[in-house]
């Protein structure tokens, strides 16, 4: 699918949340609910559109090759999950299980079970490939270091003398050998009496040419048949009536495989992006630091001596610089900070003074 499908999907899953806070926040939904069953309902409500939304978002992160978007998304995503825990304990607190039967609720939202099946974020398993591949190997290795069996104890092997172990080998060869000559004997009688009845009624003759009639008519009504099958699952596919088959011709060329190849070239794509994001980062600090950072510490030297000087005219001596426990040099900008507020009030007030004056005298 397309990006714009995606943004629209989006869109709609923000719409949905939007209208499932203003609903929660009515003042009919906060009122005490006496009967557990009706409240029971409610929540139910709650927590399956709660998982669609679910659903929407993870698709979209999923999907979505946009960094910036999917720094947002990420943060509606985890919220979202996070609601549907809440309202998951609420529903346990209210029914006192674990297992909840949603029938008459789905049937009410024309809904299947498989629209509120809750599927496990891909993100879990992209964001710890590389912790899952670790922990794998260490496994194997694990135990391919111990070759520990199922039973986790080893059993004794059964000690055999070299005269025991060739007798026992000559029994099963005699017994392999004895069943071949048996079988090979029984096919022989079966032959003997075959022959003996086709003498006794006499070996029916056909012409040839009656013989390859036969043979054709069977294999063209066979072949007939295949061709009339297949000319009919096409025409079904045609008309919409029937999956095309999974043959390899046409698995290839399928749309589900193509939107599955999508699927995956968009997750490199989003890789990359994020990739080149990170970087950009980077960049544009360095570059900032490099062009603008001299004229940035140079201001914020003059402020620091200012404060120096300020200080010393108003107490007569230098004052000590701030620790890092208090703060240093922000410290010292937090106080110009709020000198500057308080000298925008006192002219703020002093500038009402004056009007107030002039209303009075005239």
């Amino acid at each position: 699918m397309s990006h714009g499908t995606y943004n629209t999907q989006w869109n709609e899953a923000q719409s949905q949340i939007k209208e499932l806070l203003e609903y929660e926040g009515a003042p009919e939904i906060q009122k005490p609910e006496t009967d557990r069953v009706s409240a029971f309902q409610t929540v139910a409500v709650l927590y399956i559109k709660y998982i669609q939304v679910f659903r929407k978002l993870e698709e979209c992160y999923y999907q979505i090759v946009h960094p910036q978007k999917r720094i947002v998304l990420r943060l509606v995503l985890d919220g979202t999950m996070g609601r549907l825990l809440e309202l998951k304990n609420e529903m346990v607190n209210l029914e006192f299980s674990e297992y909840h039967f949603f029938d008459d609720v789905l049937s009410d939202m024309k809904l299947t079970p498989s629209d509120i099946e809750i599927p496990v974020p891909r993100y879990f398993t992209q964001e710890n490939e590389k912790d899952i591949k670790d922990r794998m190997k260490l496994m194997a290795e694990t135990l391919a270091k111990y070759r520990l069996d199922d039973t986790g104890d080893k059993k004794e092997e059964a000690k055999m003398s070299l005269e025991e172990a060739i007798r026992i080998i000559q029994v099963h060869e005699r017994a392999r050998q004895g069943c071949l000559r048996a079988k090979f004997m029984r096919e022989i009688r079966a032959q003997e009496e075959r022959e003996k009845m086709l003498s006794l009624q006499g070996a029916s003759t056909m012409d040839p040419d009656v013989a390859s009639t036969i043979i054709q008519k069977v294999w063209k009504g066979y072949s007939q048949r295949n061709k009339t099958l297949k000319l009919r699952d096409e025409e079904l596919v045609f008309i919409g009536m029937q999956a095309a088959s999974d043959t390899p011709s046409n698995h290839k060329d399928s749309p589900m495989n193509k939107l599955s190849r999508r699927e995956e070239e968009r997750v490199l794509i989003q890789s990359q992006h994020e990739r080149e994001y990170q970087d950009a980062l980077v960049n544009i600090k360095e570059k900032i630091r490099e062009a603008e950072g001299p004229d940035i510490k140079e201001n914020m030297q003059d402020q620091i001596r200012q404060w120096f000087i300020e200080t010393r005219d108003a107490t007569g001596k230098f004052p000590d610089y701030p620790s890092d426990d208090e703060g240093g040099s922000a410290a010292i900008f937090k106080t110009k900070e709020g000198e500057g507020e308080g000298e925008e009030n006192g002219e703020g007030g002093k500038k009402k003074g004056k009007k107030g004056k002039k209303k009075k005298g005239e």
